[in-house]
């Protein structure tokens, strides 16, 4: 596509499509939780607004298969996973990750001793992606949705006494039209390792014919009001039948109704008065206990407890007239944090109950009130803690894919529905966010609107960081800013700045701070350490308390909502303030306490006294270490952690005479250099084709594949060649290179992989993106020599390449080559609107209009209601006419 081309910089060209198919994370780093003995999650049940004391964990030790997606169910389950962590995790006991070409195969084994009179309900807390269940060889059910939870009645499918549940799993992660939140199969800064299958409890229960099946809260604490909606499955209906709802105040019953049942599935409006209601919030996190039952006479045919709390969540003026965000009807400012919600050992599941509760407790003792839960749609327990422990809980929805492929708006707003539906009781959630920085952000007006009449018993902030400032610069302007919203919300990146003010909407800044510090001894992966702003252990209170006294200054000009990130470093992003192993924390509790409780005009309950955050992290274990970790290697008392310490110090000083010296004398002291960990770090030291790491990489790269997944190898002994011999930074245009020579010797040297480099190196020279004038005819040529070779792991992006090819090249052969190309890269990588339109103007340069026809038009659907739409109209209504898209000059 047209607009894409002038955003190309050469240096993005050479990077690797090839999706990891082994290790699937660094996995070392672990929590105090991490020792799980039995079964997880045993004795949390996993829907408690909606609770029964019948029911049965079926979390634990799973068998397990892995096949091509389109496989036949396998005959062999040959490993076992622990349910519920996703396979890429360390505590699954897979630790692989999922390409999308594959996928996961469970099977589990339920002894049931079957009750005809019975229903047997088997539920899913939630499964990335896609879902197929099968029970005793028949598919019962079929889910999409990476976040929601789900429930069959398998009663039907039964056996008596033995039974086999087989869960068949795909997912597509960043590769689909699916919603994925920051999971990537490539995970770098802001994107983190993908969850793919089972990530949340599976369990079943034994119920009677007639059950409830679901139950919506809405507190009116202006009218002393809940409105309660119970939805009932009723298959034994008889005239009889009644519903009994009690409420309840700290065990002492204040409310008990009994209404009679009539032939519908669900009891609508029924309303119930609280005399003189206890508010909840977060200073005072008051639930109401509710207990519904349904009776027949004497017959008890279901018991479920529930619970819900008072509370009221506006945007009003104060009284100076500005909007504010008021919690039952007074204003209240919400000092939040940015919450991720990835764990280690567990990435999207956390490894206990336990562990769960504490990220809320860990939060609220630093002294906010409020979490915006980033991006991602936590197990209910999450949210059971939220309203109990009490923090306003601001909940993103899980945004569409960037490039809006395929029926991802489809798939976007059935979620928003489902998401909605799914947590609509809990107190703790004042704050529905829509869109976050523009990801995936469409018709934006409609949408907030649509959200807003579905639950008006919230806010709705229609766009989060709608404007964005990084390095003190706006980097994106919005035409028509939050309509419909109820927030005005801009993220600044590092210190926080005054939203614009509109009518009727209260000011927030959505996101701030990103300050980070590493720690030594707890990092995801010491060779990556990102954040906006990097500081020292000692500065970081202070740089810290001076961006809480900025938000003071913005709260007396009508800011009344911030949100820090973040709380906790997750993977290489390392701008928490307490370490991803949640070991750590970057400035002592009662430091930051103190700190936001002055921000705060009412600090609120810091909890127990015995409650341990983490340990302070200790300001002198730096790089001022080098003079005495040098003086250990130089006497040969050092060990191989240390000796890796020492190396990154090197690195960090730029000594690179040092650190080739260290490097080789890490290689040699390694046991075990086929670890994810050690080739990773042989990767970071190894710059030239005489290090010792490269021969590692060149000699075995089907040992380094199989550890650090498919390509992997390749990739980076062709990137190692390209740097020494004809480099792609700091180029100089005065060097005449002999190509034909330097092809011959590099072939010669380093075989296939060598060939592959100058071929794509030679290719990028001839298009001009180094600054020499291009050669269209040789870039043609060479474009077809590389991609004969190089078609199944190529270093360049196949639309960004293959463009310049449609633009320049007139050879019907490399035009018709180039559409096979693009082709394979859709079906394997890519399914942007950007390369459909690059393979539908091909299709149309060597004369396959209808075909052309029919991807464009893809393409401009992909686009409706973004700024590129206009572009893909005018190339499709040319193709109709039988108008050339090319240049012709």
């Amino acid at each position: 596509m047209k607009t894409y081309w002038f955003k190309i910089a050469y240096y993005f060209l050479i990077l690797s499509l090839d999706i990891p198919g082994a290790s699937a994370q660094q996995a070392e780093l672990k929590t105090r939780w991490n020792n799980i003995i039995g079964q997880p999650y045993s004795d949390a049940y996993p829907r408690p607004q909606l609770k029964r004391d019948n029911w049965t964990n079926l979390n634990g030790k799973w068998l397990v298969a892995i096949t091509d997606s389109n496989a036949m169910t396998p005959t062999n389950f040959d490993d076992s996973i622990l349910v519920p962590f996703p396979i890429e995790s360390k505590l699954s006991g897979i630790n692989k990750a999922l390409s999308p070409s594959e996928c996961i195969w469970y099977k589990k084994t339920l002894q049931i001793e079957k009750n005809t009179s019975s229903k047997y309900l088997l539920h899913f807390g939630a499964i990335d992606y896609t879902a197929t269940i099968f029970l005793n060889g028949k598919e019962v059910f079929k889910h999409s949705g990476g976040y929601q939870s789900f429930t069959i009645d398998i009663s039907s499918y039964l056996n008596d006494s033995k039974n086999e549940l087989i869960v068949k799993v795909v997912d597509p992660t960043d590769l689909g039209s699916n919603p994925h939140g920051k999971q990537s199969l490539q995970p770098a800064n802001i994107y983190y390792t993908s969850s793919s299958g089972i990530w949340q409890t599976v369990w079943i229960e034994q119920v009677k014919k007639n059950y409830v099946k679901t139950i919506r809260s809405i507190p009116n604490i202006d009218s002393g009001i809940i409105h309660i909606t119970v939805g009932l499955n009723l298959e034994d209906y008889s005239p009889s039948l009644n519903l009994r709802l009690i409420i309840s105040d700290e065990k002492k019953k204040i409310v008990s109704s009994t209404v009679k049942i009539k032939s519908t599935d669900t009891i609508t409006n029924l309303q119930f008065s609280i005399s003189n209601p206890k508010l909840w919030s977060p200073e005072s996190p008051h639930l109401y206990d509710l207990t519904i039952q349904i009776l027949d006479k004497n017959t008890l045919w279901d018991n479920v407890t529930s619970y819900f709390g008072m509370r009221k969540i506006s945007v009003a003026k104060d009284d100076k007239g500005m909007d504010r965000i008021y919690l039952n009807n007074k204003y209240y400012y919400n000092l939040g944090v940015l919450d991720q919600g990835f764990w280690p050992e567990g990435l999207y599941t956390a490894p206990s109950d336990e562990a769960l509760a504490y990220d809320i407790k860990a939060i609220k003792a630093m002294g906010f009130n409020t979490i915006r839960k980033h991006i991602k749609i936590e197990p209910e327990r999450w949210y059971y803690y939220a309203d109990k422990i009490g923090v306003l809980v601001w909940q993103d929805f899980v945004n569409p894919p960037h490039s809006l492929a395929g029926d991802s708006r489809q798939i976007f707003e059935k979620d928003i529905k489902n998401t909605i539906n799914q947590l609509y009781s809990h107190p703790s959630i004042v704050m529905w966010v829509l869109f976050n920085e523009g990801w995936g952000a469409y018709d934006q007006a409609r949408l907030t609107k649509w959200v807003k009449e579905y639950d008006a018993s919230r806010l709705i902030n229609g766009h989060s960081g709608q404007m964005l400032y990084t390095d003190d610069k706006l980097r994106s302007i919005p035409i028509t800013p939050w309509v419909n919203s109820d927030i005005v919300d801009i993220h600044s990146y590092t210190f926080p700045r005054n939203p614009i003010g509109l009518p009727g909407k209260a000011k927030v800044i959505g996101e701030f701070g990103g300050i980070s510090v590493a720690v030594n001894g707890h990092e995801w992966d010491d060779l990556k350490s990102w954040g906006y702003f990097e500081t020292t252990a000692t500065d970081f209170k202070m740089q810290y308390k001076k961006l809480i006294d900025s938000l003071k200054v913005l709260e007396k000009v009508g800011v009344s909502g911030s949100i820090y990130t973040q709380p906790f470093d997750v993977e290489s992003e390392e701008n928490g303030i307490i370490t991803y192993d949640r070991d750590i924390i970057k400035i002592p509790i009662d430091t930051i306490r103190k700190i936001n409780y002055m921000f705060l005009s009412q600090p609120i309950d810091q909890g127990s006294s015995t409650f341990h955050v983490a340990t302070d992290m200790d300001p002198n274990d730096n790089d001022n270490k080098f003079e005495k970790l040098l003086s250990q290697y130089k006497s040969g008392n050092i060990d191989s952690a240390s000796l890796r310490r020492l190396l990154l110090i090197s690195s960090r000083r730029k000594d690179q005479k040092l650190t080739t010296q260290l490097g080789n004398a890490f290689i040699e002291k390694l046991k075990h250099p086929y670890s994810v960990k050690n080739l990773n770090f042989i990767k970071f030291i190894t710059h030239s084709t005489s290090d010792k790491g490269f021969d590692i990489f060149l000699n075995n790269s089907n040992k380094v594949d199989s550890v650090l997944g498919h390509n992997s190898a390749r990739s980076f002994v062709k990137r190692i060649i390209i740097n020494e011999f004809f480099p792609m930074n700091n180029v100089d245009t005065t060097i005449k290179y002999d190509w034909d020579k330097l092809q011959n010797y590099v072939t010669l040297k380093f075989g296939e992989m060598g060939e592959e480099a100058i071929l794509g190196r030679r290719m990028i020279e001839y298009g001009g993106f180094l600054g020499n004038y291009p050669d269209w005819e040789k870039y043609g040529q060479f474009y077809m020599l590389y991609f004969k070779k190089a078609l199944k792991h190529p270093d360049y992006r196949i639309n960004d390449v293959s463009w310049n090819v449609f633009l320049h090249v007139r050879d019907p052969e490399i035009l018709s080559f180039a559409t096979t190309v693009v082709k394979y890269g859709i079906e394997k990588w890519d399914q942007s609107p950007a390369i459909f339109d690059t393979y539908a103007n091909l299709l149309h340069k060597i004369r396959q209009t209808p075909k052309a026809i029919e991807w464009e038009s893809k393409a401009l659907e992909m686009t409706k209601g973004t700024s590129d739409e206009h572009i893909f109209a005018e190339t499709l209504q040319k193709m109709k006419d039988n108008k050339p898209t090319w240049p012709q000059n």
